[in-house]
């Protein structure tokens, strides 16, 4: 038995935030930041939405598209670092928005890398027969988080949330091969330092701070790293991919790497320069527009690598499998 994909959805906020916003407030113009980023604007959530309530959205629509009932689903798993609150869970408060009453829940935190992590812990639980439908998502509303006086950090994140419905398949399609890493040594690259029980007053704030060099060399490092060693656990090669969806966080980052690796533009989704870095949200949501846009065939291979704060990397490589095929 293998995990397939058998629904996708996503969702952003309504409220768009271009570079020349941005440039209202902090020193910078939207050619510095398309040039260095690529990205052109972002989805910024209001003071009244919470990482759930984009992330419901998500799941539904994942979940029409799926046609499985509710009551039928057995996990939950939401990759998210900005949940709504300590505890109870993300992933357990859609249980409840969802009424599915009968499906376990729990977060995975993996900051950028949380979908590919999920996606990972779910196929795990397909393969092995414990569970046979899964509701993974990715969600984060990183924009709460922003000094957006901070030109390194706010011209980058935006909000987002992306979903899949797993099942289990016997016919050769679904998750083929997943890979996860982690350098911890380098956490502090990355960092929101305060809020949580080392620093419960948030006396060192509670905005995201980074290395943006460090992280940017971590990034293009991993990113085909992630890629080599996925492709080598599936047996496969670079030439047998269809379509790779990379987190989305920085043009320079995917053109670099998939330059170097040899992948055409045409074999590479990307979609940053409307939404900019959703975190873990970044891929599913990107997934879900690829199918849209006809991207996806039956039988495609197609890789998901992430990388982000922990510091963290993920790679899953799926045979597609069309449910209307």
């Amino acid at each position: 038995m293998r995990a397939t994909i058998i629904g996708v959805g996503s969702a952003v906020p309504d409220k768009v935030v271009t570079n020349n916003d941005l440039a209202k407030t902090v020193d910078t113009n939207d050619e510095w930041i398309r040039t260095r980023t690529g990205i052109q604007e972002r989805r910024v959530s209001d003071n009244t939405t919470a990482t759930s309530d984009l992330a419901i959205l998500a799941a539904e629509k994942a979940l029409k598209k799926s046609g499985l009932a509710i009551e039928r689903l057995d996990l939950i798993i939401v990759g998210t670092t900005s949940p709504d609150c300590l505890f109870p869970s993300v992933a357990c408060i859609l249980q409840k928005k969802l009424g599915a009453s009968k499906a376990a829940a729990f977060d995975v935190s993996a900051a950028c890398s949380g979908f590919n992590y999920a996606l990972t812990v779910a196929s795990q639980f397909i393969e092995n027969g414990f569970y046979k439908n899964v509701l993974v998502v990715g969600a984060d509303t990183l924009t709460k988080y922003l000094d957006w006086h901070d030109r390194g950090t706010c011209i980058l994140f935006g909000d987002g949330a992306g979903a899949v419905v797993l099942t289990a398949s016997p016919n050769g399609s679904g998750i083929l091969a997943n890979w996860l890493k982690a350098e911890g040594h380098m956490g502090d690259k990355l960092i929101m330092p305060g809020g949580g029980s080392r620093d419960p007053e948030e006396k060192n704030g509670r905005f995201i701070t980074m290395d943006g060099k460090e992280v940017f060399k971590f990034a293009v490092r991993v990113l085909e790293e992630s890629i080599r060693e996925v492709l080598k656990k599936a047996k496969l090669e670079i030439s047998d991919i269809n379509l790779l969806i990379p987190h989305q966080a920085n043009v320079r980052i995917i053109n670099h790497v998939t330059k170097k690796m040899g992948l055409p533009k045409e074999k590479v989704y990307v979609n940053l320069h409307k939404y900019g870095n959703t975190s873990a949200a970044s891929i599913p949501l990107a997934l879900d527009e690829a199918l849209a846009d006809g991207k996806i065939k039956n039988g495609d291979i197609i890789v998901l690598s992430g990388f982000g704060a922990g510091l963290t990397c993920g790679a899953n490589v799926i045979k597609w499998e069309d449910n209307n095929a």
